[in-house]
C-alpha cells in the first residue's frame, strides 16, 4: 500500500492518549507521529512534524492557543491541509453545526470504542464525514442530520401553539391560564418541542421561531384536533 497516514493525537487525559494510540495500532495504514496534552504542544508538533490528521479533544485547557472552536479555527487557518477528528463528551446539535463551520466532519464521543478513531481517520482522508455511534444515536433521537440540521422535525399543534405563545412574550403561567391547561402540561409541551428541535436555551428557541416564521403564525383555535402533527418548519 502507499504512504501511511501520519496522525497527531491531542488530549489532556493520559489514559485517552494511551488508549487512542493503542487502538490505532490495529490500523496498519496509520502512523502516530506525535502526542500532545494541550494546545501549545499540539501547535509545536504541527510545526515540526507535518501530519495528515489531528485527533483532538475538544476541551483541552491550559495551552497558549486555547481549546475548542478557537483552537480548531487556528489549526484550520495555519494548517489548511490537515484533517481534524474531534473527541468530545458533548452531543449538542449546535456544537456539531459550529464544528462543521470550521471544517470538522468527524466527531467521536469518548464513550465509544476507541477503534472508531481509526475509522474516522480513514474516512476523512477519503473526504468523507464520520460521526461516531453515540453522537449519531443522539442526533437520531432528536430527528437531526449529521450536520446538526433539523431533519423532518414535527411538532404537534399543541406544541407549536405553546412555542408560538411563549416566543410572543407570554410566560408559562400565562399560557396555561389562556389555554386552560396546567402549568406542568404547558411546561412539558414546551420542553418536548425544544428537545425535538435540538434546542437547549430559550434564546435559541426565539432565534428558531424568528427564522422559521413562528412569530407570525395566527393563533390556533381549539377544534378538538390539536394533536394533529404538522412540520415545525412550515
Amino acid at each position: 500500500m502507499g504512504q501511511r497516514i501520519k496522525v497527531i493525537i491531542a488530549d489532556d487525559h493520559p489514559v485517552i492518549l494511551f488508549g487512542a494510540a493503542q487502538a490505532l495500532l490495529k490500523f496498519p495504514e496509520i502512523e502516530v507521529v506525535g502526542q500532545a496534552r494541550q494546545s501549545t504542544e499540539l501547535i509545536q508538533l504541527l510545526q515540526k512534524s507535518p501530519c495528515d490528521v489531528v485527533v483532538s479533544d475538544l476541551a483541552m485547557p491550559g495551552g497558549q492557543y486555547g481549546d475548542g472552536m478557537p483552537l480548531l479555527g487556528y489549526i484550520g487557518r495555519q494548517f489548511p491541509t490537515v484533517r481534524i477528528v474531534v473527541l468530545t463528551m458533548l452531543e449538542n446539535p449546535a456544537l456539531l453545526k459550529r464544528l462543521r463551520e470550521v471544517g470538522v466532519t468527524a466527531v467521536i464521543n469518548k464513550s465509544d470504542d476507541l477503534s472508531h478513531i481509526g475509522l474516522a481517520i480513514v474516512h476523512v482522508m477519503r473526504g468523507q464525514e464520520y460521526i461516531g455511534p453515540s453522537v449519531r444515536l443522539a442526533l437520531d433521537s432528536m430527528g437531526l442530520s449529521a450536520s446538526g440540521q433539523q431533519r423532518d422535525v414535527v411538532l404537534s399543534k399543541r406544541e407549536l401553539e405553546v412555542v408560538r405563545l411563549f416566543v410572543s412574550g407570554m410566560t408559562i403561567t400565562e399560557i396555561a391560564a389562556q389555554l386552560k391547561r396546567s402549568i406542568k402540561t404547558i411546561s412539558t409541551q414546551k420542553n418536548t418541542a425544544m428537545r425535538k428541535l435540538g434546542i437547549e436555551r430559550d434564546s435559541e428557541l426565539f432565534q428558531y421561531a424568528q427564522s422559521n416564521g413562528l412569530l407570525n403564525l395566527s393563533a390556533y383555535v381549539g377544534d378538538g384536533n390539536l394533536d394533529d402533527a404538522i412540520p415545525a418548519n412550515t
